[in-house]
């Protein structure tokens, strides 16, 4: 029975489907995003047999290294036999880079590697491999957007990995509609899906973003997709953030911290201290945090800018910080007595990083009192608790490593929840500073 074609229009924002032209597309509001599209009607299929849980096949622990101690730290520990990563990030940011040393990584320790790429040569891609001394013969190279094509050598030579640069250039050939659209984006992912489970051979994905941060290409994407690691940073900066926004087999709260070099991306070994690197200690409105990443405590600098209003309604304005919590913080200081209503409030995580999780409250509020007041904060002195909607400094988990964080960098004051400070007590050289209010804190740091 031959497959019947039907023309629609998808709308390449959202991959929302109608089966006329639309100006606006009414789920995503974008306009003129429909494109006229070509899909196939297939005859539906024989019922496959379902077999008992008892008796399907159970799936074996054991990973595969990337030879990226960081990424494999973001991925859960490695790679899945038979998981398929999206790897996202904008154009320039180091994707090829990244992806190139974890071919050479694999190779070298565990079998022949598959790079299909759709957007270079395969001399671009040796120039390329060449200044990152990337010489294993084991990393195959193919210039290839026929997803078919690419399936097919990958089950001629049996790769342990396969990577596809991008998925926005491959295309499925029964589709007539062009790369990078909605329909052949889904179908070649749902390709290489189908092949990395039957094979159980991991497969990673480099895919585009837009100029909104967002994945290009259909939603269904992400969900098609076990992990979806992002790679961050400012382009005038070598510094890279590696972070995983979904992660079936492991947590989505990791992250690793890279530097661009010429030989590709570098972990950072202490990030702490490359994170704190250019602040400059004794001015107002800086305050140090010790923020839980993952199973990692990492030290950043929460900077905070009070000052008075040039316009009828103030600006409240926070980067890298979750603006709800920043709003939540400043009524609390109204109620503890530090006038706030009137002047405009600036708060911003440095390095690059967001910092939403409650345990940074303390900080943010010691960064805005001491803005405000003009005084700088205690020397040397840490902050991290959650502050609660009637001035209580509340518990945080992991309060122990944060404080061996705070050590390890030669800080010598801790301001925590007075419920943590059990968990300081093997650290006799720290002064532990146990906070109960808001009130009592403001008191404490920057009395009037």
């Amino acid at each position: 029975m031959r497959a019947r074609l039907t023309t629609v229009f998808a709308c390449q924002s959202c991959g929302a489907v109608s089966p006329k032209w639309l100006g606006r597309c009414p789920d995503c509001g974008e306009w003129n995003s429909y494109v006229e599209e070509t899909v196939s009607e297939r005859a539906v299929p024989a019922a496959a047999f379902a077999a008992p849980i008892a008796e399907a096949p159970l799936a074996t622990d054991a990973r595969l290294p990337t030879g990226l101690p960081g990424l494999d730290r973001v991925l859960g520990g490695g790679l899945v036999p038979g998981a398929v990563v999206l790897l996202g990030g904008e154009p320039g940011i180091g994707k090829s880079t990244l992806l190139l040393q974890v071919g050479r990584g694999v190779a070298a320790r565990a079998g022949e590697v598959l790079y299909a790429t759709g957007e270079e040569s395969p001399g671009q891609v040796r120039l390329r491999g060449e200044r990152l001394a990337v010489r294993e013969s084991r990393l195959r190279v193919m210039a290839e957007t026929d997803v078919a094509r690419i399936v097919a050598e990958a089950e001629a030579c049996s790769p342990v990995l396969v990577i596809v640069d991008s998925i926005q250039a491959v295309r499925e050939p029964s589709l007539t509609s062009s790369a990078g659209t909605v329909s052949q984006v889904r179908e070649s992912a749902s390709v290489l899906q189908r092949y990395a489970k039957v094979r159980g051979v991991p497969v990673i994905l480099i895919g585009h973003v837009t100029k909104d941060g967002n994945l290009a290409g259909p939603k269904s994407l992400e969900h098609l997709v076990d992990a979806v690691i992002s790679i961050e940073g400012e382009k005038s900066s070598s510094r890279r953030i590696l972070r995983g926004t979904k992660n079936r087999f492991g947590s989505v709260d990791e992250l690793a911290l890279y530097e661009m070099t010429g030989e590709g991306l570098a972990e950072i070994p202490n990030a702490s201290a490359a994170l704190l690197a250019e602040r400059r200690a004794g001015l107002p409105g800086s305050a140090v945090t010790a923020a839980r990443e993952g199973t990692r405590s990492l030290l950043v600098e929460i900077q905070a800018l009070v000052g008075p209003s040039a316009a009828g309604s103030p600006r409240r304005v926070g980067i890298g910080l979750d603006g709800a919590r920043l709003a939540l913080l400043l009524a609390v200081l109204e109620g503890a007595g530090l006038p706030l209503a009137s002047r405009e409030v600036f708060a911003s995580c440095t390095g690059g990083l967001e910092v939403t999780e409650p345990g940074a409250d303390l900080a943010i509020v010691a960064a805005l009192v001491s803005s405000a007041r003009g005084r700088p904060l205690p020397e040397g002195s840490v902050f991290f608790g959650e502050v609660g909607l009637l001035g209580e400094i509340r518990r945080v988990p992991a309060a122990a490593s944060r404080v061996k964080e705070a050590a390890a960098l030669g800080f010598t004051r801790v301001f925590l929840p007075a419920g943590n400070a059990g968990d300081a007590a093997g650290f006799p050289d720290l002064r532990i500073e146990p906070i109960d209010r808001v009130a009592d804190f403001l008191r404490e740091i920057c009395p009037d």
